[in-house]
């Protein structure tokens, strides 16, 4: 099955790195910014880019294609759920897959096994242990009103808005079978974070 056509990649980097501190998404993991890293891979599945910041300095320093939309959260401090709203709000397609700045393995496979799955529902959400994970997960224009709800509510905990739209969770062992070791989920927050991103880039991964 050929992947759904017209998808925008949301990258989400408006995050203060307050556990590495510094600006992970500029650390070099392969010899290559973090975000860089992600935007490759993502533009294998997606038609456009749109990187979400907290603000447009913010964006100045970043290294970011010529092509990527680069959009300032609607709603300032409203943690990923905000970001998940501002970037699928401005993407020009009805799907948008959304991931962090700081997940260096995402697994193409998996992400385009993924986008199959959008008939008849209005959001993807892979789960593993039993948890979602709704920032590697795809999500319609149908969302945004529940989104938007919740984040007036001040209720921001992304799978909040889960019950107020049709998700199709896809599970764990779906999952295994594009990415056993799970990586395409493994984000950066900490110096030894980076450490084993290094050490799997050394080993091919």
């Amino acid at each position: 099955m050929t992947h759904r056509k017209n998808v925008t990649g949301v990258v989400l980097a408006g995050g203060r790195s307050r556990r590495l501190g510094r600006d992970k998404a500029v650390e070099l993991v392969g010899g290559e910014p973090l975000i860089s890293r992600v935007i490759a891979r993502m533009s294998e599945v997606a038609d456009e880019i749109v990187v979400v910041v907290n603000g447009i300095e913010r964006a100045s320093q970043l290294p970011l294609p010529q092509d990527a939309t680069v959009v300032v959260d609607a709603y300032p401090d409203k943690g990923s759920l905000g970001g998940i709203f501002s970037g699928l709000r401005a993407g020009r397609e009805d799907w948008a897959m959304v991931v962090a700045c700081d997940m260096p393995f995402l697994n193409v496979a998996l992400l385009r096994h993924m986008l199959d799955q959008t008939d008849e529902c209005d959001a993807v959400v892979p789960v593993l242990d039993g948890r979602p994970e709704p920032i590697h997960a795809a999500y319609s224009k149908v969302c945004l009103p529940a989104i938007e709800k919740k984040i007036l509510a001040d209720d921001l905990k992304i799978a909040g808005f889960f019950d107020d739209v049709r998700v199709k969770f896809v599970a764990e062992r779906e999952v295994d079978s594009f990415d056993p070791d799970h990586l395409s989920f493994f984000n950066i927050n900490t110096e030894q974070d980076l450490q084993k991103a290094a050490e799997l880039v050394s080993g091919g991964r």
